[in-house]
């Protein structure tokens, strides 16, 4: 099994971000990971368990994104593993449905730092490891934006669409600033996703109250996500950066 570095995975412990890392272990299992979690100490292990399991490396590193020194700590963590070679910008947030006549400053606060902020310090972070402006060999920076980023949640939360507004400009940006410096930045943007996240906004039927709006008739999987996210880290999308990939199912 070949040495292939190191990638930082961002809130790795449920949903996408663990979907990455399971997939990954099983196509690339000498791509060492760092899986980052917030909350769930037990799911982040159980990943790390998963990877290893398939013949990968992990270690997980508690990090709130939004705090700079927990994403140097995480990105310290992968230094101690070998040279890195790819971030998934996955950790987000988001905060129960409403209005946004019903939002506190705290709220938005925390939405933008998390969803924004995290991730535009953990790009930097991998950029200062992987350009050859730095001494670096290069890579691949995936970010989770969404497909809320078209359509704007209204009614539900517009904060969060609002955010991934951001992260597909600043995709964009970072591809075209460091395309020249060997690394490439793209974007996955989900739709209607069947994860815990619907939950967290207090909502959890929402996939199946909302799959009749969707061209296909379903939600999507983590792994369908997934699936995207590890072709636009590997070789096989060599020439694609600043891409925003759609995943939802034709809306």
């Amino acid at each position: 099994m070949a040495d292939e570095g190191v990638c930082v995975i961002t809130g790795a412990g449920r949903g996408i971000g663990a979907a990455v890392a399971r997939r990954l272990a099983a196509e690339r299992p000498g791509l060492a990971q760092v899986l980052t979690w917030v909350s769930d100490e037990a799911a982040a292990q159980a990943v790390a368990g998963e990877v290893e399991a398939a013949g990968g490396r992990a270690v997980t590193v508690r990090a709130d994104v939004a705090s700079e020194a927990d994403v140097l700590a995480a990105f310290a963590a992968a230094d101690e593993l070998g040279p890195l070679r790819a971030l998934v910008n996955n950790a987000g947030v988001v905060l129960p449905i409403g209005r946004l006549d019903e939002f506190d400053a705290s709220r938005i606060e925390r939405t933008m730092a998390v969803n924004v902020t995290g991730s535009l310090l953990c790009a930097r972070e991998a950029v200062r490891r992987l350009s050859t402006g730095h001494g670096g060999s290069g890579g691949s920076i995936v970010n989770l934006s969404s497909r809320a980023a078209s359509f704007g949640s209204p009614g539900e939360f517009v904060d969060y669409a609002a955010s991934k507004g951001a992260i597909d400009t600043f995709t964009v940006g970072l591809a075209t600033e460091v395309a020249g410096e060997g690394i490439r930045v793209n974007a996955v943007r989900p739709g209607l996703i069947d994860t815990e996240i619907h939950a967290s906004a207090g909502k959890p039927d929402r996939v199946e109250a909302l799959a009749d709006r969707i061209p296909m008739g379903r939600g999507g999987t983590a792994d369908e996500v997934a699936a995207s996210v590890c072709w636009l880290l590997s070789d096989d999308a060599s020439y694609v950066t600043g891409a925003l990939l759609d995943v939802g199912g034709g809306r």
